[in-house]
């Protein structure tokens, strides 16, 4: 058989042929003995060993399979919980309808929207409503009691008309211009800050009432993380003192709000009458964090600090029928795969609570390569199943 192919089978994309469950004899320079173990030169073999996987250096290092000596230390106790990141309360601001009518939106003012303090964002049209344009008709009432306190004003002067009708027509002209405002005559909705649309209330065409809400305008200072802690977790609540969040779910990276100014809110020892049997829990933190505000969020809940805890990075972990593995590196070209039970986890590392040692060299790169690896049957070249 031609040597490369013998050396290397295409598994998932080119990974190269590699073989599982220890079944490798390496090459001896000796000897062995009755037993196989050790020949002449004193070099040491492996038997077949349920959990070894042979890996040739060089392809280790082709696929970026990398290595982190276990030992414990410091290590922040955490719990899993579900959260959306939500635009901060006090960073929202409500643009709202002047006057009565049907809203009209202006072109490009949806979600996600940039707008400036000032900016118009609709129209609210009160042309062919039942009971007529209420604006048109306190224009024309203004107008009128305007004209009526022209007319009587040289005639006070000339003492043809008493003071009391002059203060009785520059009453009617007052009240008549309080109840009608220019701003709210054109319709016009306008954005009361700087910042984006994240909420529109009111739809194209409703119909609103004076001071109805038509959209939200959210600001670019901060959002706010609702962490749903479940009731049955409601120890933890005092000792909670960060949060680290994967935004799009298991896999992707790890955000620690730490890096972004998070600042606790509130928590709250009742549970949530939207979400019963869980605890609300809120955070600050900057916008510049790389998250989108309305999304969903896997949240890890930190805690206090432990000591003298085993732990290894996330990446480490595979999982197989519902069990958790670890590979160990066992010397220059065989790993080991081996069950472990875990702990608590921060987002970014979890705790080793049993499966491994300090000083064993846990894969933390590269591990699906490692798994491709112990799933290969194909005997590498220069390894045989005869002894």
């Amino acid at each position: 058989m031609n040597k490369r192919l013998h050396r290397f089978i295409a598994i998932a994309m080119t990974v190269p042929a590699l073989m599982a469950g220890g079944c490798h004899n390496h090459e001896t320079h000796g000897d062995h003995d009755a037993e196989g173990n050790v020949d002449a030169a004193g070099e040491e073999h492996h038997h077949d060993k349920p959990g070894i996987i042979h890996l040739e250096p060089a392809d280790a290092a082709r696929y970026g399979v990398a290595v982190e000596v276990a030992a414990a230390g410091e290590f922040h106790e955490a719990v899993r919980v579900a959260g959306e990141i939500l635009p901060s309360t006090s960073d929202v601001a409500t643009a709202s309808a002047r006057t009565s009518g049907i809203v009209s939106f202006l072109p490009g003012m949806t979600r996600g929207a940039t707008v400036k303090a000032g900016q118009q964002i609709a129209r609210i049209n009160s042309k062919g409503m039942t009971g007529g344009d209420s604006n048109t008709a306190a224009r024309v009432a203004v107008e009128n009691a305007k004209r009526e306190l022209d007319r009587l004003t040289p005639l006070l002067a000339d003492g043809l008309i008493t003071r009391k009708e002059y203060n009785d027509a520059l009453a009617a002209y007052n009240s008549a211009a309080a109840a009608y405002s220019p701003a709210a005559a054109n319709g016009a909705v306008t954005a009361p800050r700087a910042g984006v649309i994240t909420d529109v209330v009111a739809p194209e065409g409703a119909y609103v009432d004076a001071g109805a809400p038509v959209a939200l305008i959210s600001g670019n200072g901060s959002l706010t993380l609702r962490a749903l802690l479940p009731a049955s977790e409601a120890e933890f609540l005092p000792r909670i003192t960060g949060a680290v969040i994967t935004p799009h779910g298991e896999g992707s990276a790890a955000v620690d709000l730490a890096q972004y100014g998070a600042r606790l809110l509130s928590t709250s020892v009742a549970s949530s009458t939207e979400t019963p049997g869980y605890i609300p829990v809120y955070f600050s933190f900057s916008n510049a964090a790389p998250v989108v505000s309305g999304s969903a969020a896997e949240v890890y809940l930190t805690g206090g600090l432990r000591h003298e805890v085993i732990s290894v990075p996330m990446t480490s972990v595979a999982e197989q029928m519902g069990e958790k593995f670890i590979f160990v590196k066992r010397n220059a070209d065989d790993y080991e795969k081996l069950p472990v039970r875990l702990g608590r986890s921060d987002g970014k590392r979890v705790e080793v609570v049993s499966g491994i040692a300090e000083g064993d060299s846990v894969v933390t790169g590269g591990v699906s390569f490692v798994r491709l690896a112990e799933q290969s049957t194909v005997v590498p070249e220069g390894h045989s199943h005869n002894h």
